[in-house]
């Protein structure tokens, strides 16, 4: 009969028996204004992100000196691209940054936010992880929503259920809603909400990555800044 070894580790320490400060849920932006070069894009700048020392600083700085994240692409479909990792070294993050850069593009079609956004909910509710902050961070380019649930329907049950919903718009160069900055209002009044709800603006250019670090910084940490733009230090 063969036998298979469990590591010690896993043993010792099973995911779901976890107490983490934070439950985050990365909802990225695949719809069918990302092309594949702005996927890799959005990926590197998480991953480059999650292990730069000040978000590790943040997170160990939390109650429990670690957070669990979870990075889900988003379309008309939703797709998990790392599942749920318990972040609380710097192995750790650098293996679900090594792990968020080798799938292929696994969501595409039109924006179905309201869908996306409960998909983040039942991953959070389905994880069995006890964190003692629970966080949606949804990223998009646009808040058109053409199938599925409305946004307004989604995000009451997410806010019922006692989850945050932060938000990451992404200011397109080519598009009129940059220069009106319409997208940060609308995400703002429509999508973010909760405890300490913020949205932090970012672009397709060199700074996501740093907005992409600022905003984990502040979800890790449980600041409540309200909304910032790219250009904050």
């Amino acid at each position: 009969m063969r036998h298979w070894l469990l590591p010690l580790a896993f043993l010792a320490h099973p995911l779901q028996a976890q107490e983490v400060d934070l439950e985050l849920v990365l909802l990225a932006d695949a719809s069918g204004s990302i092309d594949q070069s702005e996927i890799d894009f959005q990926r590197q700048g998480y991953a480059d992100a999650i292990t730069h020392p000040d978000v590790l600083h943040a997170i160990s700085s939390t109650l429990t000196g670690s957070i669990a994240v979870t990075y889900v692409e988003w379309a008309a479909n939703q797709a998990v691209v790392v599942d749920w990792t318990i972040i609380a070294t710097p192995d750790d993050a650098e293996a679900f940054a090594t792990d968020l850069l080798l799938p292929p593009r696994l969501a595409s079609g039109r924006n179905a936010i309201g869908a996306a956004l409960l998909e983040g909910k039942r991953l959070i509710e389905g994880n069995g992880i006890t964190g003692l902050r629970r966080v949606i961070d949804f990223s998009g380019d646009s808040a058109n929503n053409w199938s599925g649930p409305s946004i307004a329907e989604a995000r009451t049950e997410v806010l019922a259920a006692g989850i945050t919903i932060n938000a990451l718009p992404i200011l397109r160069p080519d598009s009129p809603q940059r220069a009106g900055g319409n997208l940060e209002e609308i995400y703002a009044s429509q999508i973010i909400g909760g405890p300490g709800a913020f949205l932090v603006t970012a672009d397709t250019g060199d700074s996501f990555t740093a907005a992409v670090r600022r905003k984990l910084i502040l979800e890790s940490a449980g600041s409540q800044p309200g909304v910032i733009p790219t250009s904050a230090p």
